[in-house]
């Protein structure tokens, strides 16, 4: 069996579809919808820019290549709306073989069962991601009612079409988001120096992130400047996040002398002239360790005094 039309759109409305190379919250260079080296089927690299078309060829050689036969064997005899809802799940997870409620779900358990089992797996990084909840939320209904996910990017409200501007005054959503993701992705921007990131439009929810916010943190970190939030920018805006709490954790060990809270016993172990050095060597190689590994942050933070070193952090 093969994915139907419908599933296809629901596994690319869930993963996005990028068109320019990017890299994930971890640093993987990814293209299309969520694709990576490890798919077999592409290998993305700095500055690589796909068609529609060439996306949503790469996506169906994977499918086929690896992910419909694992599901095929995990759920012999599904609906094409059951098969669908399997690939959304083992494309997401990898784990069709192993989840329980694929075993619920051959065992013609309840509906209700088969649903809270399927919704445990909403976890990354040992914590509940609320993407993840809504996520095994659609692929529940996608399995148990025939019910297929769709997304219309909220209208704008009446109040606010009267204004002069207001097509360009906010973010454009390409992925659902949730009201408390939208404020988050706006807080999250604010965090990073995008101060006029977050903006309410009366009493409405759907207009949470100044386009004006959004464009300059695109055009900062060489992606699509598009004032569309969709998967790059968020996988972006994540990793970049990231790396601001774990530089907090680095310079502190570097900087000796920077006023920060530490204990007694790290004291007294600083001041042994040989493990002192020995601790201030380690910081150090961590520090450089951190600036290779967030590279694409540091081009962002030097592209507009140093532009050729940023591309060039970039290209690798």
């Amino acid at each position: 069996m093969q994915t139907s039309a419908a599933g296809v759109a629901a596994i690319e409305l869930e993963e996005g579809v990028v068109l320019k190379a990017y890299r994930d919250a971890v640093g993987v260079w990814t293209i299309g919808a969520g694709l990576t080296a490890a798919s077999g089927v592409v290998t993305p690299k700095a500055g690589m820019v796909i068609t529609r078309d060439e996306a949503s060829k790469l996506l169906a050689t994977a499918l086929v290549r690896n992910y419909e036969p694992a599901v095929t064997r995990a759920m012999p005899g599904a609906a094409q709306h059951e098969f669908d809802a399997g690939v959304s799940f083992h494309f997401n997870t990898g784990a069709i073989a192993r989840a329980t409620w694929v075993r619920l779900w051959k065992g013609k358990a309840t509906a209700a069962m088969i649903r809270a089992s399927l919704a445990q797996w909403n976890k990354g990084g040992g914590k509940v991601l609320p993407g993840l909840v809504k996520r095994r939320g659609r692929e529940a209904d996608m399995l148990l009612e025939a019910r297929y996910p769709h997304f219309t990017p909220p209208p704008v409200p009446e109040g606010v079409l009267k204004r002069r501007m207001v097509k360009i005054a906010y973010a454009t959503w390409a992925v659902p988001m949730a009201f408390d993701e939208k404020v988050a992705v706006a807080d999250g921007l604010k965090t990073l120096g995008y101060k006029d990131a977050r903006s309410f439009a009366s009493d409405d929810t759907a207009h949470v992130v100044r386009r004006k916010a959004v464009l300059a943190f695109q055009r900062d970190h060489g992606l699509t400047v598009d004032g569309m939030i969709g998967r790059a920018t968020l996988s972006t805006l994540q990793r970049m996040l990231d790396a601001r709490v774990k530089a907090r954790v680095a310079v502190p060990a570097v900087a000796v002398a920077t006023p920060v809270a530490v204990t007694d016993l790290a004291d007294q172990i600083a001041g042994l002239p040989m493990v002192g050095l020995a601790v201030g060597a380690m910081a150090a190689f961590y520090a450089v360790h951190l600036a290779f590994t967030y590279r694409d942050a540091v081009a962002a933070a030097v592209h507009r005094p140093l532009p050729k070193v940023s591309d060039f952090l970039r290209s690798f």
